[in-house]
């Protein structure tokens, strides 16, 4: 059974941790060091996602410190065993209804260029150039939530 939880106990910061650490730093080769930053240190919220016990998506809950009224999701990672099943996708959805029912305006995100695609499905559109981030090829996209 699939659930969500949304919170910062240090109990789902560490199943955010465990999918980051395979995701990014195993299966993508980024270092730990660049992987983990300063916003861990402040605890900030995760949406985490299990399949009963088993942690298997996962995404960061900030503001964004560039726009007033805007989320920036990130560290956004599913296992890689449940990839391609719409979860990913749910689990985006989700964050920005919590975001909308905040009064946040819209959503801004550095995708990888390879996940363009996903995040143009969901209504994000790409803006500036691309840039390299951690030494992969990413791209900068927004969602407006709300005319303003």
């Amino acid at each position: 059974m699939k659930r969500q939880v949304f919170g910062n106990d240090s109990w789902l910061q560490a199943a955010a941790f465990y999918l980051r650490y395979q995701v990014f730093v195993l299966e993508q080769g980024i270092p730990a060091e660049l992987e983990f930053d300063e916003l861990d240190k402040q605890q900030p919220d995760f949406f985490v996602m299990f399949d009963g016990q088993i942690p298997i998506a996962t995404i960061r809950y900030q503001r964004d410190s560039k726009r007033a009224n805007w989320i920036r999701p990130d560290r956004f990672c599913v296992a890689k065993a449940y990839r391609k099943q719409g979860i990913g996708q749910q689990l985006l959805v989700d964050y920005e209804a919590k975001a909308q029912k905040e009064g946040y305006l819209g959503s801004v995100l550095s995708a990888e260029a390879s996940a363009q695609g996903f995040y143009e499905k969901l209504g994000y559109q790409p803006f500036g150039d691309p840039f390299y981030e951690d030494g992969l090829l990413c791209i900068t996209m927004e969602k407006r939530f709300k005319d303003y």
